[in-house]
């Protein structure tokens, strides 16, 4: 019997790697599943539709939202929406695929209520001071919008222990390590494999 795919949902603050995390994993596995925002903004130049975003116009994003189609989306800038659609991920995990979601800490609780079998990953840095340093060092952001990300993460670790899994991004290697043997083990679990489960004791009984 085919197992369901399953979705993880990795998140963290700005600067802990999730990011750099993600890509490693998925550049190691080709077999997992990327999860494609939808979004009302305009397409940039050598973006493409199904493949960078899903662009929609926002009456038919609002038509969406209205019909349950998200497990979460969110206004940035109080202008562009952007979401998670839930058949994108609900194809994908019924076709046996394994789908890696990327999202911040308030779309992972939005998640989390909606999609209540996902895998849950928070990235943390080793330490505050390493998260600072390494805002600092991306040499991209004032020093103010480095306090708006530093006081945004404070907010955001209070949440971790709302997350199944914690990983501490020290070495990123290390890190995709550890999420690989997450993976691995939540193969595994009853609840994962209840059919099979079932199907063998209708078998004996």
């Amino acid at each position: 019997m085919k197992r369901k795919g399953m979705l993880l949902i990795i998140s963290g603050p700005s600067g802990a790697g999730k990011g750099t995390v993600c890509k490693a994993l998925l550049a190691k596995h080709n077999e997992l599943v990327l999860s494609i925002s939808m979004t009302t903004r305009a397409p940039r130049e050598n973006e493409i539709d199904g493949v960078h975003y899903f662009f929609e116009t926002k009456d038919k994003f609002m038509k969406l939202i209205g019909e349950g189609e998200f497990l979460e989306y969110a206004v940035v800038h109080g202008r562009d929406f952007y979401g998670t659609p839930k058949r994108f991920v609900t194809e994908q995990l019924e076709a046996g695929n394994d789908v890696v979601l990327e999202i911040d800490v308030e779309g992972a609780m939005q998640v989390k209520n909606s999609f209540k079998n996902g895998i849950f990953v928070f990235i943390m840095p080793p330490t505050f001071n390493e998260l600072k340093n390494r805002l600092i060092g991306r040499g991209t952001e004032s020093e103010e919008a480095i306090e708006r990300r530093l006081k945004t993460a404070a907010f955001e670790l209070q949440n971790v222990n709302k997350y199944d899994y914690v990983v501490i991004n020290d070495v990123v290697e290390n890190a995709v390590d550890c999420v690989e043997t997450i993976l691995k083990a939540e193969c595994y679990t009853v609840g994962r494999n209840k059919e099979v489960i079932d199907e063998f004791i209708g078998g004996v009984l």
